[in-house]
């Protein structure tokens, strides 16, 4: 028997939970509705009679309106609906008591206390490259170095994180690709950082370590290639060994949730997203928060359509400002690259029952749960404000994925309802929307919140998600980290010279 749910009770469409056939009969709201059109799951299904101009109403908002006329039991999709979003908009400061969820117990997980006093969930080797140059010579050193990573037990990887940039960039291009690298050498998920250098890119060493600051000289080195007499994967071997051993009474300990950063992601986002993963994302960051812990939301395209409600939720107008910048100044770039803002879901999104941008956002920003937004960052900026956090990126998932790990995030999490492989360079755990996917990628996804849709109680699935999230802190791999996807992306804006 066909399944169809209807989210909330103003809207005039529902989702297809399974595969509706044309003429079968689906029951919702205490009467019977018969499918006039096939409706493949995770797509919409008119309630009533629509007229063109209406518009479609999901998640209790407007998703857009219709381009001609739709009857009752009728398929809705692009084809037939046109986002109602425009430019770039003037805001008013219209805030609401965010909701605040009464914290539980303290809860711990078992990480790596730093020196400089941060919390990491990983003891990582890593070589970062100041510059696209010298990857393969990175590359050489993890690989040599793998040999003998059985000598050193307590490391638990060692990763080359290879890029295109760090020279022939201008203006912001060469200050991201700066911020990002110096990011990662600060990050607490590794255990040291060996640096690599060529010597004449424009990403200078000698500028790169005033930028990265003060670091424990044992545990983070600096080689520049042409200075190095002799072979320079020979020498930076050496150097990284020497990190190594300085690890060694490297050991997990008891470590508050409060210091927990979490970044919230989603990609290959289907008609489920906003029914299952997203809103279990939502309310894990509510939980976390009210630990005392950190939340980021990233994907600043995938807020347009949604943005008021993550304005009307900001601390106070200072912070409502910088959303209002977040939100116009990434419309902006689309427009000064003649491009069109609203040029969004993508092809596997509209696949999946996602129509129009709107209909996307308010599903993404489901991610947020309800806690009030404490701060927005800049891209590349570094975490400073405990709960929930928003930061400047695109939606591309590795660009958005490395940014949230560079501002600090120990882990990101990554719904999906269509499945994807990638990692950036801290966990990277994927939770799956449906059942389907979970059953049918076991080496790409880690958390099925599918079961929600089929008929697991949302507070057992909410228990077993934190228990999966603190496990992961406490050193459980995830899939990406099993099968070695670990990379990097750089948000490129400008000229190449």
């Amino acid at each position: 028997m066909a399944v169809i749910v209807k989210i909330n009770p103003a809207d005039n469409v529902a989702v297809a939970v399974t595969d509706v056939a044309a003429g079968e009969v689906c029951h919702i709201d205490g009467r019977q509705i018969t499918a006039v059109s096939a409706i493949p799951a995770g797509h919409k299904m008119a309630l009533r009679n629509l007229e063109k101009g209406m518009d479609v109403i999901k998640y209790g908002y407007p998703v857009g309106h219709l381009t001609g006329n739709v009857r009752e039991g009728e398929l809705i999709d692009h084809r037939n609906l046109k986002t109602n979003l425009d430019g770039v908009l003037e805001y008013t400061y219209n805030p609401i008591p965010a909701a605040v969820l009464k914290a539980s117990a303290p809860a711990t997980f078992k990480g790596f206390r730093r020196s400089d006093g941060q919390a990491g969930i990983r003891n990582e080797l890593w070589v970062i490259p100041t510059v696209g140059c010298v990857n393969g010579v990175a590359e050489a050193i993890v690989r040599n170095f793998r040999i003998h990573l059985v000598d050193y037990p307590y490391i638990d990887r060692v990763m080359a994180f290879t890029h295109n940039y760090g020279c022939s960039q201008l203006g912001d291009d060469h200050e991201n690709t700066r911020r990002i690298l110096a990011d990662m050498v600060r990050h607490p998920n590794s255990a040291g950082v060996l640096v690599v250098s060529l010597g004449c890119e424009n990403n200078q060493l000698q500028a790169f370590r005033e930028l990265v600051g003060p670091v424990d000289e044992s545990r983070v080195k600096f080689m520049e290639c042409q200075k190095v007499e002799g072979d320079e994967v020979e020498y930076g071997l050496s150097l990284l060994e020497e990190i190594a051993e300085a690890a060694a009474d490297d050991k997990r300990v008891e470590i508050p949730v409060s210091e927990l950063k979490v970044g919230l992601k989603c990609g290959g986002s289907d008609g489920f997203s906003g029914i299952t993963a997203n809103p279990l994302l939502g309310r894990f960051s509510d939980w976390i928060v009210s630990q005392g812990g950190t939340t980021v939301l990233t994907e600043v395209p995938e807020m347009f359509g949604a943005e008021t409600i993550l304005m009307s939720r900001c601390a106070d107008r200072n912070v409502f400002e910088k959303t209002v910048h977040l939100i116009n100044d990434f419309k902006e770039y689309f427009i000064s690259n003649r491009q069109p803002v609203y040029e969004n879901p993508s092809p596997g999104n509209k696949a999946g029952g996602i129509s129009t941008l709107e209909e996307k956002s308010l599903g993404c920003t489901q991610k947020s749960g309800k806690s009030a937004v404490m701060d927005v960052l800049r891209y590349g900026e570094r975490l400073k404000t405990k709960g929930l956090n928003l930061l400047s990126a695109p939606g591309n998932d590795l660009v958005a994925a490395t940014a949230l790990a560079a501002s600090g995030c120990q882990l990101v999490l990554f719904t999906t309802g269509r499945g994807t492989p990638f990692g950036t360079f801290v966990p990277t755990a994927k939770i799956s929307t449906n059942s389907r996917l979970a059953a049918a990628k076991p080496g790409w996804i880690d958390f099925n919140a599918g079961v929600i849709l089929d008929g697991k109680p949302v507070a057992s699935v909410d228990d077993g998600f934190i228990d999966f999230v603190l496990s992961v802190a406490s050193g459980k791999k995830t899939c990406n980290e099993k099968a070695s996807y670990s990379e990097i992306a750089i948000f490129k804006t400008g000229v190449t010279l």
